[in-house]
């Protein structure tokens, strides 16, 4: 009794030097350099004044909260619902949301190493000694009982508890931890960029297939009214009123006309098989939602950030950030490789010849052990690698800068089309207008024989390109005012799927 509580002394104090150990360690420096997050870039606005304030119709509200589900603004119960198919079943969306979950667990197997490793043991040996080696072990001469039998086998039973732990001096642990954490954050945000990128893709893929499909129609209607005057001006030629060379002209006119339509109708084909694999599903199983751009209502009232927010908003920025957190991480990793790694291990069991004495106290064994592992030459490995880092390092902190660089631009473009969208949209009706008025002044003058057929066709040449622009405009606008939201963010901290946790992680966000 008295050897196993000598056991239990030993077990006991064996813990409290590790956990003393461990707290030391824990509060020991970690080396290499501690990330702080850039600062916004110190500006008050994104393009012009002129610019960011918008258009007549289309104002801009700097500072106006932007919906989780800010494609709603279009007002589209279509639109709503393709978008939602394309989330729940997209498979890239699918992906990046598996490859978050596997960095969080990753993490948490990482941060193990900041506990000991405790394992258990159990060895049982049957083993026959020579005789020679029973007489040199119990002293026993060579010579004597040469002609005696050897010894009888025998059975050893082991049973032991081994701990082992390093403590964390130099903060080799903690900045692998910090590094998969960013790893984990990197990846969160990939999520985000993949939900704004679909969403995004989405709606720009609608509003394409809905300007695609009012071309077409539109190309149909004006395909019938020159197929209509076709037909009336061969019945002219046939009696004489006019020259043939009119009916040739017009023929061509209305083969132009037709020429236009299979590359709307190859591209429309195009837009739904991406709709399709945005949706997730193959392109026979697409159904096809029929969004018109007369079923969607133009914002009035566009959110804008201040340029101090872009930088939290922006996933792609966000996701820049937590590389540049990782690569500094890895600088103290290599740092601290290059420093002495202290190792603590433990062991208490017992060894018996058989089971029923195995955990006597005449059986109890127990080991100590410390080491102290320090690198000396390691032919240039260990230093080149922690170069390689701080170069590494550098390279994301270049990039990071440029990610926000080209977001500023991204509104900034985005801020540019819609002022210049909204004017180009207005000359375009303008048009429009006053060439369906001259065209049908122009077809009254002809049927009076006041103007030649070849200024009716000039006429209709007009007016059939000035409606195809309008429509193309029309749907531009909608494009680009989708991508003003992608370039503030989406709003994606807004959205009832983000946990609170990552919302409070993002600083200024509710």
């Amino acid at each position: 009794m008295r050897a196993f509580a000598s056991g239990q002394l030993v077990a006991r104090r064996l813990r409290c030097g590790l956990l003393l150990v461990g707290v030391a360690g824990l509060s020991g420096c970690a080396v290499g350099p501690n990330y702080h997050r850039p600062p916004a870039p110190a500006v008050t606005g994104y393009a012009a004044p002129s610019v960011q304030r918008g258009a007549p119709d289309q104002r801009v509200v700097i500072g106006a909260r932007i919906k989780g589900e800010w494609w709603q603004a279009f007002h589209s119960s279509a639109l709503d619902q393709l978008i939602a198919l394309s989330l729940a079943h997209n498979p890239s969306l699918v992906a990046a949301q598996n490859t978050l979950l596997a960095a969080r667990d990753q993490t948490r197997a990482v941060e193990s190493g900041f506990l000991p490793s405790l394992s258990g043991n159990f060895q049982a040996t049957r083993e026959l000694q020579s005789g020679l080696a029973s007489r040199a072990a119990s002293g026993v001469g060579a010579g004597a009982n040469a002609g005696s039998a050897g010894a009888a086998p025998f059975s050893l039973l082991n049973a032991s508890v081994s701990v082992s732990y390093a403590p964390d001096l130099f903060g080799l642990v903690r900045r692998q931890v910090e590094g998969q954490r960013a790893v984990a954050e990197q990846q969160r945000f990939a999520l985000e960029a993949a939900y704004l990128s679909l969403t995004a893709n989405v709606v720009t893929a609608a509003v394409t297939d809905a300007s695609l499909r009012d071309q077409i129609a539109a190309t149909r209607r004006i395909l019938a009214s020159q197929t209509h005057d076709l037909r009336i001006l061969r019945k002219q030629v046939a009696l004489g009123g006019i020259a043939e060379a009119n009916v040739l002209t017009q023929e061509a006119l209305r083969a132009q006309t037709a020429a236009t339509l299979p590359p709307l109708e190859k591209q429309l084909a195009q837009v739904r098989y991406q709709l399709a694999a945005y949706e997730g599903v193959l392109p026979t199983q697409f159904h096809d939602p029929h969004i018109d751009l007369t079923t969607l209502h133009l914002p009035h009232h566009l959110p804008l950030s201040v340029p101090s927010k872009l930088v939290e908003q922006r996933p792609d920025i966000r996701e820049a950030a937590a590389l540049v957190h990782q690569d500094s991480a890895a600088v103290g990793v290599a740092t601290a490789n290059m420093l002495p790694q202290i190792t603590l291990s433990a062991s208490v069991g017992h060894d018996a010849l058989s089971a029923a004495s195995l955990f006597t106290p005449q059986t109890l064994i127990w080991s100590l052990v410390s080491g102290v592992t320090q690198p000396l030459f390691e032919g240039g490995n260990l230093l080149f690698k922690r170069r390689a880092s701080i170069a590494t390092l550098h390279a994301a902190a270049a990039d990071y800068q440029n990610t926000v660089v080209l977001a500023f631009q991204n509104v900034a473009d985005s801020l540019a089309a819609l002022h210049y969208d909204a004017q180009a949209l207005a000359a375009d009706r303008a048009a429009e207008t006053a060439a369906r008025r001259s065209l049908n002044v122009t077809r009254d003058q002809f049927k009076l024989g006041a103007v030649s057929f070849t200024t009716v066709l000039t006429a209709e040449q007009s007016y059939d390109k000035t409606v195809i622009t309008r429509i193309q405009a029309t749907a531009q606008r909608y494009a680009d005012t989708a991508s003003l939201f992608q370039a503030l963010g989406g709003g994606w901290w807004h959205r009832q799927d983000v946990a609170p946790s990552v919302r409070k992680c993002c600083g200024v966000f509710p």
